[in-house]
């Protein structure tokens, strides 16, 4: 069994509990152990680095010090923004100028360790031909969009995964579920809003509407995420959108954990998929007997 040292963040013990749950579960199916990082505390985040960058490094590297106190080379993070904190907390450590400061407040240095995001993890470590043969209930005839989002991938050389542009790791593990993705979704790093969900719903409603309504355009049911941020945004903003826009959406903004465990076969509400402010129940429908075809967009089926 793989071991990981699991770095969950602030999000996922709050409003985001169902991707913890999910990311546990799946985990777990696969054989890898994570190890949750004891008396972890926050990463630091936008605040603290805009206040004391240093400070910030240190508040991240102090979970990463732990992780290695405790025999692991690997730390897996679910939120893209927990990640960038705690890759920037191993630049602060790699950099000659800012080192010593750096290990005299955390204690030690955090040098040699892995960070990953969960949806590294599962694409290397398990790995789409995994996945397939693991389904037990699959998601054929189901179209769903992958919305990385615009931090998971980014910057390319601290990210280290994926394309920045155009990644395409939650594409084949979706498609390993059994689902057809849509061929071309160019909005899928485009930005949701963020932040500005709290102080400028406007910018959330216009970011975040193009992004349902191109999800809507292309017969999507779903939007599949990796990020509690952007999950937050699309799913429980959308009456907020559909008010800014005048529009009528309803699609499920599931995490890419819960796609995955349905296909899995584990149930529903173990996985939280009942969390959702938008309901999912439309992902529980079998399709895999319709004329033996899956249904690409638009409701044509493939050949």
């Amino acid at each position: 069994m793989k071991r990981v040292a699991y770095y969950k963040g602030c999000s996922l013990e709050g409003l985001a509990a169902e991707y913890d749950r999910s990311t546990r579960m799946v985990c777990e199916a696969f054989g890898i152990e994570l190890v949750e990082i004891p008396d972890w505390n926050c990463c630091g985040s936008t605040p603290a680095h805009s206040y004391d960058p240093l400070l910030s490094a240190a508040l991240a590297g102090r979970n990463l010090a732990i992780a290695a106190d405790n025999g692991c080379d690997m730390v897996m993070s679910p939120c893209p923004g927990c990640l960038k904190s705690l890759k920037g907390a191993q630049e602060t450590c790699e950099d000659p100028a800012q080192r010593k400061a750096f290990v005299d407040l955390v204690g030690r240095d955090v040098d040699g360790l892995k960070t990953v995001s969960l949806l590294q993890l599962l694409y290397e470590e398990v790995g789409p031909q995994a996945l397939q043969k693991a389904v037990r209930r699959p998601l054929t005839g189901h179209v769903l969009v992958p919305y990385y989002g615009c931090l998971l991938t980014r910057p390319a050389e601290k990210a280290k995964f994926d394309d920045p542009e155009n990644p395409i790791s939650m594409d084949r593990l979706i498609e390993a579920t059994g689902a057809t993705v849509p061929r071309d979704f160019p909005y899928k790093t485009e930005c949701c809003g963020a932040t500005y969900g709290v102080t400028r719903n406007d910018f959330v409603g216009k970011l975040s509407g193009r992004i349902l309504d191109m999800s809507q355009g292309l017969g999507a049911e779903a939007i599949v995420v990796a990020c509690p941020l952007c999950q937050q945004n699309l799913d429980m903003r959308q009456d907020q959108i559909n008010k800014y826009s005048k529009s009528a959406f309803h699609l499920p903004v599931p995490y890419i954990s819960q796609v995955i465990g349905l296909a899995l076969g584990i149930e529903p509400k173990v996985l939280g998929l009942d969390k959702l402010c938008v309901p999912a129940d439309i992902l529980l429908e079998d399709r895999s007997g319709e004329d033996g075809q899956a249904r690409q967009p638009g409701g044509v089926a493939a050949g």
